[in-house]
């Protein structure tokens, strides 16, 4: 996207103002009107071609900046169509089943605290999704902790911090291919890269819930028996239906493109299905479009596994397209490049851009409250930067998930914020000291900036 050619060159203050103003409707529109993201980035792309107009920049100049900057997320829609269709085939198969059911094979009352973290870390991975993550086990483990009389505080804390843990790691998440895709770096070398702020993190974690977790209790554990024999009832239940993950982590280890991988997994899965119970062709064809849908009788099974297809990506690709829309207009009308040019004396160093770029992340989803929004701006607005003090863009990706992806369950305002307290039913301001996964997220990425370890250089 910065290879768009600016048409006209606003003052600094000019183009501010614009931005604040894009903010300030943004978050009007998301946190008080509660509208989906994806009218508000229309009108604000309506307005920027109006106010391109005004400055006597030709229609045809900002046509041609709005299809540079959507074309720019060719490569992440065609992801997208693979994750869709990668967990139908996991679903159907047993894959994502399976390994549900043995992560819930781990819970007991000791380190309670610490395994609700675990186990919303293996169900967010499995499903790719921290908001179904939360809605399904994440309230199960709430009654749970209610009925063990202990802080719904801290429970609501590890869910969170969980399912944002597999959200972030999962390579069938959207916002893990978003982050890779805007920035143009491989899906599964953004994951291992991640791993260097990730699982720090992730053990810092586990530890600190497995001090605070209680014990000596004897509360009933009725509601993840219950999740378990949903499960089993599924008839998807078997060793041999984790096949799929271990050719992934073969794959992924000896590089093979993202796409194909997702592909040779997805042919796994639709095989797998076939050796439960053979399935009809059009029957297959149906899932893989509009998803897989469990039918076990238990609601909350069915919610946890009724998932997949391409059509569940729409929204998401329809969402990125109109956001790379709306970037392309920004290059094209200088706005961008204004701002930049000012501040660009700050980010001298490695650390400086870094610290830059998740304070942007961390701003957006606390002025905006969207998780997308603070990935894509963030990636496109750094992306030169991080070229300019010798960074690969790869350590750019990691920074947008350290401090986008994360933190957004922690405004109270933001899309995930007010998702999870509405189905925990606890407010975002008691779970927050808790969420010690998402804390640590920018934190850490910031910490490793400075010190220059676990970064990668661009290759000359």
């Amino acid at each position: 996207m910065f290879r768009i050619e600016a048409k006209s060159n606003p003052r600094f203050i000019e183009a501010g103002f614009i931005i604040l103003f894009i903010i300030a409707m943004m978050a009007f529109s998301i946190g008080y009107l509660k509208a989906t993201p994806h009218i508000p980035i229309f009108l604000v792309i309506s307005l920027l071609i109006a106010y391109g107009l005004l400055k006597k920049v030709p229609f045809r100049e900002l046509e041609g900046g709005m299809i540079a900057g959507a074309s720019a997320g060719l490569g992440a829609v065609f992801i997208f169509f693979f994750i869709g269709i990668l967990i139908s085939s996991w679903m159907m198969g047993g894959t994502i089943p399976t390994l549900i059911y043995y992560g819930f094979l781990t819970v007991s009352p000791s380190f309670f605290f610490a395994i609700v973290f675990l186990i919303c870390s293996i169900v967010g991975i499995s499903v790719g999704s921290s908001l179904t993550t939360v809605a399904t086990v994440g309230v199960a483990f709430m009654g749970i902790a209610g009925a063990m009389d202990i802080s719904l505080a801290i429970t609501a804390g590890a869910i969170v911090s969980g399912a944002f843990f597999g959200d972030k790691m999962s390579p069938l998440s959207d916002t893990t291919n978003l982050a890779s895709g805007t920035v143009g770096v491989d899906l599964f070398e953004h994951i291992k890269n991640m791993g260097w702020t990730t699982i720090p993190a992730f053990i810092i974690s586990i530890i600190l819930y497995a001090i605070l977790s209680p014990s000596g209790t004897d509360a009933s554990f009725d509601t993840v028996e219950q999740f378990k024999q949903g499960l089993l009832g599924t008839g998807l239940i078997h060793w041999y239906t984790l096949l799929p993950i271990a050719v992934l982590i073969i794959m992924t280890f000896y590089k093979a493109p993202a796409l194909i991988t997702l592909a040779v997994v997805s042919i796994l899965g639709v095989g797998l299905s076939y050796i439960q119970e053979p399935i009809a062709l059009s029957t297959i064809f149906k899932m893989l479009f509009e998803g897989y849908v469990s039918q076990t009788g238990n609601k909350e099974v069915d919610a946890l596994l009724t998932r997949g297809g391409m059509s569940s990506m729409l929204s998401t690709i329809a969402l990125v397209l109109l956001a790379l829309t709306m970037g392309g207009l920004l290059f094209t009308l200088g706005i961008i490049q204004s701002i930049l040019a000012k501040v660009e004396s700050i980010f001298r160093s490695a650390g400086s851009v870094i610290t830059g770029a998740a304070i942007t992340g961390v701003g957006i989803n606390t002025l905006i409250g969207e998780q997308y929004l603070s990935i894509l701006l963030t990636g496109e607005a750094f992306k030169a930067q991080f070229a300019k003090v010798g960074l690969a863009p790869k350590n750019l990706s990691r920074v947008m998930e350290d401090a986008g992806t994360v933190v957004n369950p922690l405004v109270p305002w933001s899309v995930c914020g007010i998702f999870i307290a509405s189905v925990l039913d606890i407010s975002t301001v008691t779970y927050l000291p808790f969420t010690f996964f998402c804390l640590l997220g920018p934190i850490l990425t910031i910490i490793f900036g400075w010190s220059g370890k676990t970064l990668t250089k661009l290759e000359k």
